[in-house]
């Protein structure tokens, strides 16, 4: 006999408080393991098209973390020497750019920024600011953000975890599929299926588009001549993901960078832009189309929503789960949307009066 309702809800409650829990509890913990679990998600169609061609899951698993190791050690010698000098070279000039847009407001706009005024007050504010605190800011986050004992687990702890996982994905989904309560077995893999759906077109399709459009403006704008081309590509690359404020964020700086050091060449800071455009035309008409689809379920404000909350609630790792979760969500809200429109709830004496033909009598 089938647990009552109420008791199934307080039982899927529960499991969902304990997973709230344990995300704010353990969360610097659980980590490089949620990142390893996402790169072998991401992974696994691969590993299934190695195995359709001949290989076994062991070959197929080292086959691809024999690639992923070359492709790391050539970016670590190659891109990220480069990224890190640029990166540095930009914090080091932050200060010189906020105090010249300080001085060319002031020059251009003298009526607007008049003495003793609060637009004046809040940009000399800013530039002080940045001059006298950006090197201990910029200190503050890099040592903040990832101490070197954790950076060497991380760097150490996802690899392991990502190939043990990408190793055995099949088996743990088959033992997860076992432990699914019998009576509603059927049900539960029908969502699974949709949410996997979601989650293929848009993680795996959007990790796709952001390595894309991130190569594609590195390679462009270091050709352009921009001197933090590399990072700027790198920027607006990984935060295109988020829609609408990737593509407005990547491009203010893009062009603002362009405007900075192209001053008077308006030839030059128009191919920057025209760069930034092009990606742009390339991302909404060719790319994601392509690689992610028109509709995999996740509304760009729900997603920014479900970014937005779990960063707030949980921090880095709230966002890394951010969108499986939306995606979980999204597709149990449609579920429970069509059980509504089924019910009696909805329906009540008019739907049953249509389905008998009542109505037309």
């Amino acid at each position: 006999m089938a647990l009552p309702v109420r008791s199934q809800l307080i039982y899927w409650t529960a499991a969902l408080a304990v997973l709230m829990l344990v995300l704010w509890g353990l969360g610097t913990v659980i980590t490089p393991f949620l990142v390893g679990g996402a790169i072998a998600y991401f992974l696994d169609p691969v590993a299934d098209r190695l195995e359709r061609l001949g290989l076994s899951r062991p070959a197929a698993t080292a086959t691809i973390a024999s690639l992923g190791v070359l492709v790391l050690t050539l970016a670590a010698l190659l891109v990220l020497p480069m990224l890190v000098r640029q990166a540095v070279q930009l914090v080091s000039t932050a200060p010189e750019i906020v105090a010249q847009l300080h001085d060319w407001l002031i020059t251009r706009f003298p009526g607007v920024l008049e003495d003793g005024g609060v637009l004046r007050r809040a940009l000399s504010a800013v530039a002080e600011t940045a001059q006298s605190r950006w090197d201990t800011l910029a200190t503050g986050v890099l040592s903040s953000a990832m101490g070197a004992v954790n950076a060497l687990v991380f760097v150490v702890v996802v690899p392991v975890v990502a190939f043990y996982m990408l190793l055995d994905w099949d088996r743990m989904v088959a033992r997860i599929d076992g432990w699914l309560p019998l009576d509603h077995r059927p049900v539960i893999r029908r969502l699974a299926r949709e949410i996997d759906t979601v989650l293929s077109g848009f993680v795996r399709g959007q990790v796709s588009v952001c390595l894309l459009l991130g190569t594609f403006y590195s390679v462009a704008l270091m050709a352009a001549g921009l001197d933090f081309g590399l990072v700027v590509g790198a920027i607006a690359g990984a935060i295109t993901f988020i829609p609408y404020v990737g593509a407005v964020i990547g491009g203010l700086l893009a062009i603002g960078l362009a405007l900075f050091q192209f001053w008077g060449d308006w030839l030059s800071v128009g191919i920057i832009a025209g760069i930034f455009a092009a990606g742009q035309f390339l991302e909404g008409n060719v790319i994601t189309p392509k690689l992610v689809g028109s509709s995999v379920g996740l509304h760009p404000l729900w997603l920014i929503f479900a970014l937005s909350a779990f960063g707030t609630l949980f921090g880095f790792v709230g966002m890394l789960v951010a969108v499986p979760l939306a995606a979980v969500a999204g597709v149990l809200m449609r579920f429970a949307l069509g059980q509504y429109l089924g019910s009696r709830l909805y329906r009540g004496l008019v739907g049953l009066e249509s389905d008998t033909g009542l109505d037309d009598e």
